[in-house]
């Protein structure tokens, strides 16, 4: 066919055609063809293997799993669908991948997600731990429930990695007061954490402090904050990182409740850090960590073993004792062993329990539990 082609016996449609290639591939196995043809080798000249698709088939489970997520109402991402295939299957493909076959197998979206145009990015801070951004945002998870409940995000300035997502069923102090200790356990502990003025962070006299804010203060922790929403972009669009994914996750499980959506939440948030490439960094989130603690970036600090640490990190209110040595926990009163009179503060934990101690948390002293009724 190619010495036909060369002695213009046959045109370049008729050869493709004949052989059935596309008119690009046609023209490249003819100049291999004219490079022997010169030495006198095109007698015993061969052409090389073709491209084809030599890709290996897509297991069973790989497709009933994306059929699962993007049949979902609402339906997966393509993008997600290639990171839950991934997770759940170790199997790698891409998202052009998925939304082939998406395509060819009636699951495609109706139609695109316009998005806003990003605002301008500040770039990243050096260090691990310098920064953290943290928020809160309401969104309908659950597709048969019109309840929205919050979620809160906290990542790392520096390396994006997420230190903390999780659900709750309202934004309060107690939600707070849970989902710090639960990253700084996990991670240590930063300097500063980005926020925004909510009231739980902010108050008016420019030297006073929340109790949120207090808490931290006694751990070293200092607040910054955002003038506007777009100066916490970072966190933001990991707000709709998630709307993205866990609606449609949900729907194709099915999830309806927040304690067990919450142990998915993080089985999926350590699956992005490690595996999934941020596509500013060039790298996964987990990677950029480990190089910038190599690299000796990295002002994080340990979780003191500090004894005040369940008291720090719970709702505290100054009561008094009775005249009949009681004090009011709950709907209950509870006897303690001082003096009636004597005032002392009472801790609300996050887990429901309360506290009774003889004072505020000091750094200088330990603390005196008067009562406890924390489950064994």
């Amino acid at each position: 066919m190619l010495e036909a082609f060369r002695t213009r016996q046959l045109s370049a449609a008729q050869a493709a055609a004949a052989l059935d290639l596309s008119g690009r591939r046609l023209y490249r196995l003819f100049s291999d063809y004219l490079a022997a043809y010169g030495p006198g080798q095109h007698r015993h000249w061969a052409p090389g293997t073709s491209g084809g698709n030599h890709a290996r088939p897509w297991p069973p489970a790989v497709t009933d799993l994306l059929r699962k997520r993007l049949g979902s109402k609402p339906p997966a991402s393509y993008s997600f669908a290639a990171s839950e295939v991934l997770r759940v299957c170790s199997f790698q493909l891409d998202r052009a991948q998925v939304r082939r076959w998406a395509g060819q197998n009636g699951l495609a979206h109706a139609s695109a997600v316009p998005q806003s145009k990003a605002p301008v990015r500040r770039w990243q801070r050096a260090q691990i731990g310098e920064l953290w951004q943290l928020d809160a945002s309401p969104h309908r998870w659950f597709n048969d429930s019109p309840a929205a409940f919050p979620m809160f995000n906290m990542l790392d300035d520096c390396s994006r990695l997420f230190v903390g997502s999780k659900l709750y069923q309202r934004e309060i102090l107690l939600a707070y007061l849970d989902f710090l200790p639960l990253a700084f356990r996990e991670h240590g502990l930063p300097l500063e954490l980005y926020v925004d003025y909510h009231s739980l962070f902010f108050t008016a006299p420019p030297d006073a402090l929340t109790q949120l804010g207090a808490a931290l203060h006694f751990y070293g922790v200092s607040l910054r904050y955002a003038p506007t929403p777009q100066a916490k972009g970072k966190v933001e669009r990991e707000h709709q990182f998630w709307q993205n994914r866990l609606p449609a996750y949900f729907a194709s499980e099915p999830i309806r409740e927040l304690a067990q959506a919450n142990e998915h939440v993080q089985a999926l948030r350590h699956h992005h850090n490690r595996q999934e490439i941020h596509r500013e960094l060039g790298l996964t989130p987990q990677s950029a960590w480990n190089r910038a603690k190599k690299d000796h970036r990295n002002v994080l600090r340990p979780v003191p073993r500090c004894p005040w640490w369940p008291y720090v990190w719970s709702v505290r209110t100054g009561v008094k004792v009775g005249p009949d040595g009681r004090v009011p926990i709950g709907a209950q009163r509870s006897r303690v062993e001082v003096s009636p009179g004597t005032k002392a503060v009472l801790c609300h934990h996050p887990s429901g329990h309360y506290s009774v101690l003889t004072a505020q948390p000091n750094p200088k002293t330990k603390p005196i539990a008067l009562f406890t009724n924390r489950p064994k």
